[in-house]
């Protein structure tokens, strides 16, 4: 059994590691208020966004948008949005795991050509696939530092101008999405060549409506495309903003329960080698007082 110096020390130890997953749950709760309000109020647009161009697009064939041209996907380029920081459980594990396995279902061949090539929105993923010799692209980690739409786009600008020079042929974002502070779901979306809309949906929204467009249909849809792609990654990164805070929450609550339950158990334990020790001593007592009688 330990002495009663150890379990005091480990007691400290614990009531300070306690103390500091407290206050980071509570900052991560704070910003998880801001960022679920902005990822919220920003999902009712993008997909209004993405309706609109689904009812232009479907009935403009053979569009000269650079944009929505599918090609033969010889070169990749895999988005990773994570995290700068850790301590919010499997969060960016996820992510990596995703791509991972995105890449090697996929795009394993293209890896073997070396023509995969990896941009992190997030130190975690940026150090873990540098340190793998992955094709890294840049450093955005600063971007979370002002999460904004113009910070944002500016990744969103250098990738669709790398698209438009055949640097990538197709180009697909892995995120977490947010539901809920507990719930986040690994998403794989593809960003560039631009999806092509559900032509059901499409159809039953269209059918028997004639609509009178200013300007032309070709010149909205050519101003929209372009929109889409940089709200859409937008969408992305403060959907993943709004988990990593969920994530980290979560997990720091569960790390002051174990440290709860911790301290029950050193508590018990100190009390039972102060238990033992004053036995011990009562011992010696009536044990020389009996020898002193004697």
């Amino acid at each position: 059994m330990a002495n009663l110096k150890e379990v005091r020390n480990r007691i400290a130890s614990v009531q300070s590691t306690q103390q500091i997953t407290k206050a980071m749950k509570m900052v991560s709760a704070a910003k998880l208020k801001r960022a679920t309000n902005a990822i919220i109020a920003l999902r009712p647009y993008a997909t209004k966004l993405k309706e609109i161009l689904g009812n232009l697009s479907a009935s403009l064939e053979g569009s000269s948008s650079p944009f929505i041209q599918e090609r033969e996907p010889n070169k990749v380029l895999i988005v990773t949005v994570s995290s700068n920081r850790g301590l919010a459980g499997a969060f960016n594990m996820n992510v990596i795991k995703a791509a991972n396995n995105l890449i090697a279902e996929k795009y394993s061949e293209q890896l073997k050509n070396g023509n995969v090539s990896i941009i992190s929105i997030g130190k975690k993923t940026q150090d873990f696939y540098e340190k793998r010799n992955y094709n890294v692209i840049g450093n955005n980690n600063e971007v979370y530092a002002a999460l904004t739409f113009e910070n944002v786009t500016k990744i969103t600008d250098a990738i669709m101008a790398g698209f438009i020079k055949g640097e990538f042929d197709k180009v697909e974002v892995v995120y977490n999405r947010f539901k809920n502070a507990a719930v986040q779901f690994i998403t794989t979306e593809q960003l560039l060549p631009l999806p092509k809309a559900e032509e059901t949906k499409v159809e039953s929204k269209t059918t028997n409506v004639d609509y009178i467009l200013e300007p032309s249909q070709e010149e909205i849809v050519g101003q929209l495309i372009p929109k889409s792609v940089k709200i859409q990654l937008y969408k992305a990164v403060l959907d993943s903003h709004a988990s990593e805070h969920g994530a980290r929450m979560t997990s720091m609550d569960k790390a002051t329960e174990n440290a709860g339950e911790l301290l029950k158990a050193l508590k018990l334990s100190y009390n039972q080698a102060r238990q033992a020790a004053i036995t011990t001593e009562l011992t010696e007592i009536v044990s020389g007082a009996a020898a002193l009688n004697g």
